[in-house]
Parts: C-alpha cells; sequence; structure tokens
C-alpha cells in the first residue's frame, strides 16, 4: 500500500485533484468529511466542542454552526489550535481505520488541508501539493465561492505559505492553467503512484 498526503491552499483546486485520483482509482481518505463526521450531532467529538466553546456554537437544530465556530477560530490562533486539538485526534483515529481496510496495492490518498501546518508530512509515503498562485486562489475563492475579498484573504492568511507548502512536496501538481491541462498532469502523477505501490507490495 502507497500512502500519499494530498493538500494545498484553499481554492488551489484540490478538490478536483482527489476527484481526478478516485476516478483513476485511488482509496481516498478525506480528512474534511471525517472531520464533519466525527463532530456530528450525538458524537463525543460535538460534546467536546461544545464544552471548550459554549452552545452558541449550535445551530437550532444541534448541529454544528460551522459558520458562526468558524469566525471564532480564524480570527484566534489560541481558540484555533484548542478546535484542533480536539478534532485532530478523532479524524486520525478514524482515518487509520480506513485505511486498514484498503487492499495490499492500493494507492491510499489522505486529502489533508492541514498537512503543512500540522507537520503531517512524514507520516505519508508520498506528498503531493496541489499548487496555485495567491492571485488564482484569491479570484476562486471570491468567483466561484463567493467569499468576500476580505474573508478570502484571511483564510488564506491562516494557512501555510505557498513557499512551506512547496518545500514539503514530493510532487506538485500545477493548477493555475485549465482544467484539460489538469487532466493530463494528474494522469501522470496516478501512473507513477499506481507504478510505486505495485512495486512496494
Amino acid at each position: 500500500m502507497l500512502t500519499v498526503g494530498l493538500t494545498g491552499g484553499i481554492g488551489a483546486g484540490k478538490s478536483e485533484v482527489s476527484r481526478l485520483l478516485v476516478a483513476s482509482g485511488a482509496v481516498l481518505i478525506d480528512a474534511d468529511r471525517i472531520a464533519r463526521e466525527v463532530v456530528a450531532p450525538g458524537t463525543p467529538g460535538l460534546a467536546a466542542v461544545v464544552e471548550a466553546f459554549g452552545q452558541e456554537i449550535l445551530a437550532p437544530d444541534g448541529s454544528l454552526d460551522r459558520p458562526r465556530l468558524g469566525a471564532i477560530v480564524f480570527a484566534d490562533a489560541e481558540k484555533l489550535a484548542a478546535l484542533n486539538s480536539i478534532v485532530h485526534p478523532l479524524v486520525g483515529a478514524r482515518s487509520a481505520e480506513l485505511a486498514e481496510s484498503a487492499s495490499g496495492d492500493a494507492v491510499v490518498v489522505h486529502d489533508v488541508p492541514l498537512l503543512t501546518e500540522n507537520g503531517l508530512a512524514p507520516m505519508y509515503d508520498v506528498v503531493i501539493v496541489v499548487d496555485a498562485s495567491p492571485e488564482t486562489q484569491l479570484d476562486r475563492l471570491v468567483r466561484l465561492r463567493g467569499m468576500s475579498e476580505e474573508d478570502a484573504r484571511a483564510r488564506m492568511a491562516a494557512q501555510a505559505t505557498r513557499e512551506q507548502r512547496l518545500e514539503i512536496a514530493d510532487i506538485v501538481i500545477d493548477n493555475d492553467g485549465p482544467l484539460e491541462g489538469l487532466r493530463e498532469r494528474v494522469a501522470e502523477v496516478w501512473a507513477e503512484l499506481a507504478r510505486t505501490a505495485r512495486d512496494a507490495e
């Protein structure tokens, strides 16, 4: 089994790359999706978050009000660290469970937005960074996700710098251009990953 850490700044196009890798045959472990699962209503994770941040982070239906919690933690590094200390161990445990169920020659892609920030590169055989210029990221966040420019810049600033991400990359997928070019690059990367997984078995 080949374990791959996939990361990239917000708006770089990591979701599209993970979708293309899955279409090629990768097993995807999506840290964001798991992070939502571990704080779903009725979970110990949600209870711990409420204990740390108070009832006001709950929506009327008892689920986590993500925008409200985001507004609190993205503006305060200490609060963000407190949230991460609750959620990350839960995500790690669930990710390990999912990885163990994959076959021996599988390419298991861990989609981890904060891989760089949390020093997780050594956990993976290969680290792939989806890279786009800050201008491209900002344009996508404002144009495609409907964020205000101020909110988009704040989210980008809360993450590792482009240089920090590129420093830990074994493979860089440039996503500044059109989708067609991205598909070709991901196909090349997939061929390399699949070959390495077979050789490692």
